[in-house]
């Protein structure tokens, strides 16, 4: 099994390797240029380190923006009255169900999930794509999780206010939140490159945004978030997911490129 570009170009009538845009088209332009000296896998690499590295700063930055979320202005003003108003909803039987979900999105469920989805997807196409796409994204999922804890230190909702079992660990960022969004997103951009049909890529694209929707409103439903927590998360976790979906669009794209010119065929022009 290998990481093979030559499959799953398209997503429906969409070819991955042809760049709209002229910001797209530069990213291709520098990718080539990197790929015709070090190779296809090294421009793969240098671009989720520098995309990595971009995002995961702004994990850090996000010390700064929550200067003012602890204020009262702005969305930051709905935290408590979001927890107040979840407090009233709570349930024995709802409380019990929804830990259950979020304990999926939490070290040991999510890692489990995404080790089934990467074995059942690598051993049906004989790829190594799967592994390494889920594996690059959850380790940038965690660096910026880590890192974002570390600059921020939130202090989590009081636990009088908590559903058990409680969490100790800084509030900001949601690592629920953060990490449903990547995994959930990588795996339905894996799907949807190999399904043919519209509804269906429609349904997974839908079932993989419920899943991390719900996941982040579980963790401000259980008291174990502030709603700003988990809305930045979101924010965050779409980041990292662009920068690897786009790094491995460009590494379709430069592969594409040489295989034409090593078969005497003219260069792919964007």
């Amino acid at each position: 099994m290998r990481l093979d570009p030559r499959d799953d170009r398209l997503i429906g009538l969409r070819d991955l390797t042809v760049w709209q845009t002229r910001g797209g088209r530069v990213l291709v332009a520098l990718a080539s240029w990197l790929a015709a000296r070090l190779g296809p896998h090294v421009a793969l690499l240098a671009t989720l380190l520098v995309g990595g590295t971009a995002v995961t700063l702004l994990t850090g930055a996000s010390a700064e923006i929550y200067e003012s979320v602890s204020g009262e202005a702005g969305v930051a003003g709905l935290d408590r009255p979001v927890l107040d108003a979840v407090l009233g909803w709570r349930s024995g039987p709802a409380d019990i169900a929804i830990t259950w979900f979020t304990d999926l999105g939490g070290q040991v469920g999510m890692t489990l999930l995404a080790t089934g989805a990467v074995l059942a997807m690598t051993l049906a196409w004989r790829q190594w794509t799967p592994a390494v796409l889920v594996l690059v994204a959850a380790t940038g999922s965690l660096a910026m999780t880590v890192v974002g804890k570390a600059a921020v230190g939130r202090v989590r909702p009081p636990l009088a206010d908590a559903v058990p079992p409680f969490e100790s660990s800084p509030a900001f960022p949601s690592g629920h939140a953060l990490n449903a969004v990547v995994l959930a997103g990588i795996v339905s951009y894996l799907l949807v490159r190999r399904q043919h049909r519209r509804w269906v890529r429609v349904t997974t694209i839908t079932a993989a945004s419920v899943f991390a929707l719900l996941m982040g409103l579980s963790r401000v439903y259980l008291g174990h978030h502030w709603l700003t927590d988990v809305l930045v998360s979101w924010t965050l976790g779409l980041a990292w997911l662009t920068v690897v979906v786009v790094a491995h669009r460009l590494f379709l794209t430069v592969t594409r490129g040489r295989r034409n010119r090593v078969a005497g065929a003219p260069s792919l022009r964007e």
